[in-house]
């Protein structure tokens, strides 16, 4: 990575222009933080601790409860810390690794949402198969594929992003190292480089999206053919949490880098980074804990037993 010797360290604006709500951003970002951390580590411990969740579903909400964590991990501390210390920079090399992280977990989500897909796929429409199909040695394949693609996605975006020279203006107006507000500061020719995070996120994303959008005309076209209405709760109990899980990350994604210009202002800028880096953790656990009936029985027996403890 090619960098000016003239920039050393970035400035994250963030919510700045409003100095004397610094405090509120703080518990209300703290408040979050905490609320996301917990729902997503008690998924996994709910799951780790009832045997009949150790199935192929809820090893891959697992993987998506641990990313979602280290996904707000890597933007939410540093900002609170900035508000705290009233200190905005972020040194390259942190700057460097924030935008590394950032995308190797979005990456990550959209990937473990699309095998997740596929796993329900495979559970309605080849029942009988599923055993076979989504075994214990295919299922930590497809994890690891997961985590290795998006390592891999994430640093072709920070090769290509850290390629740019910054010889002017260190200030980035966002709470966090985002791709978009590093190039609108570089001041070489940004064209190739535009091109280039498209391209790169067009094959991710579309590939992700037309696999998962595939599964889901199946799931449907099966479903709607069983005849017990039983028979169907009990399929749409275990796709509906997917599916809202999905629309939320792919629509607050969209809304982040596919709006037009006339939406674009860093009022708007900074709302569309908190919807798709810090809502989807948040919201994860809390959908799945009240639409996944398996979850839910989970979570309340071990409620139970923390009350009588």
């Amino acid at each position: 990575m090619e960098n000016q010797t003239s920039i050393t360290e970035f400035l994250l604006l963030g919510f700045s222009e409003l100095q004397e709500l610094q405090s509120v951003y703080t518990v209300v970002f703290l408040s979050v933080y905490l609320i996301a951390l917990t729902g997503n580590f008690l998924i996994i411990s709910t799951v780790v601790q009832n045997r009949h969740l150790h199935n192929p579903m809820y090893f891959f909400l697992v993987n998506l409860s641990f990313l979602d964590a280290c996904y707000i991990s890597t933007t939410v501390p540093k900002f609170m810390a900035n508000s705290i210390t009233g200190d905005k920079r972020i040194s390259y090399s942190g700057c460097v690794a924030q935008v590394y992280l950032v995308v190797t977990f979005a990456t990550a989500e959209l990937l473990f949402l699309t095998v997740m897909a596929y796993d329900r796929y495979v559970a309605i429409c080849q029942p009988l198969r599923y055993q076979l199909i989504m075994n214990w040695n295919a299922c930590f394949q497809m994890a690891a594929a997961s985590w290795l693609s998006s390592a891999v996605n994430a640093a072709l975006h920070t090769a290509n992003t850290f390629s740019l020279h910054f010889c002017s203006s260190n200030a980035i107006k966002q709470f966090f190292c985002d791709i978009p507000q590093l190039i609108r500061l570089s001041c070489s020719d940004t064209q190739t480089v535009i091109w280039y995070v498209l391209a790169l996120a067009i094959l991710v994303g579309g590939l992700g999206f037309a696999l998962l959008f595939t599964s889901y005309i199946y799931i449907f076209s099966t479903v709607f053919k069983i005849q017990s209405a039983q028979g169907r709760q009990k399929a749409f109990s275990t796709c509906i949490p997917h599916l809202t899980v999905f629309g939320l990350f792919l629509t607050t994604a969209v809304f982040s880098y596919v709006r037009p210009k006339s939406l674009s202002s860093p009022s708007v800028d900074l709302v569309a980074a908190v919807l798709y880096t810090v809502l989807p953790p948040i919201m994860n656990p809390i959908i799945y804990s009240l639409r996944n009936k398996d979850i839910h029985v989970a979570l309340s027996k071990m409620t139970k037993k923390l009350d009588f403890l």
